[in-house]
């Protein structure tokens, strides 16, 4: 168990028959009343980010998050097919739990699958992934008088913005907490 005026940011734990995720937390004491501790919480299950408020000195239990490094295999349709390398077991995600993580993933890539007890909830992607350009606008010139930016299409499919000086076929950075250009790779 844990006392939720520890919780801090990244700790996961279960309450209400769901797992969470901690982002952030505040801690609210006046001089008349107990403390409130509000956590913002993202759920593990569905990938809602929600806020729930608790007394000072409550507790929940701590869940144990096992994360698995398998290959992603292909796109089964209704779902995406993972391989754990070392047994060849095959497992499935519904593409609905990966709808955001399915844009920096592509064929053949290793990724850390997260389960709890066995459930898969989905996968853990890294900070940053390098996708390639397939198509981009072509640059105007003298349009540089400030960070002048163009459209671009990678080879998952995610339209980002990139700098004029990017062009086809460029290996590029991409942030996976935000989908956007982070760097030349």
């Amino acid at each position: 168990m844990i006392i939720v005026n520890e919780l801090k940011p990244g700790t996961t734990f279960e309450y209400d028959r769901n797992i969470y995720q901690v982002l952030n937390l505040d801690l609210n004491k006046t001089a008349m009343r107990q403390m409130v501790v509000k956590v913002k919480v993202r759920n593990l299950r569905s990938g809602v980010i929600n806020e729930i408020s608790f007394v000072g000195g409550d507790k929940v239990e701590q869940a144990h998050i096992d994360k698995k490094e398998m290959q992603y295999l292909y796109d089964a349709g209704e779902a995406l097919v993972f391989m754990d390398t070392e047994t060849y077991e095959q497992i499935e995600i519904p593409k609905s739990r990966l709808e955001w993580q399915m844009q920096f993933m592509k064929e053949n890539d290793m990724v850390n699958v997260t389960m709890y007890q066995s459930e898969v909830l989905g996968v853990a992607l890294p900070d940053k992934v390098a996708l390639q350009i397939v198509e981009c606008e072509p640059a105007v010139k003298g349009d540089t008088a400030t960070s002048a930016t163009k459209n671009a299409k990678l080879e998952t499919g995610l339209e980002i913005r990139v700098p004029l000086f990017i062009q086809n076929g460029e290996m590029v950075l991409i942030s996976t907490a935000d989908g956007k250009y982070s760097g030349r790779a």
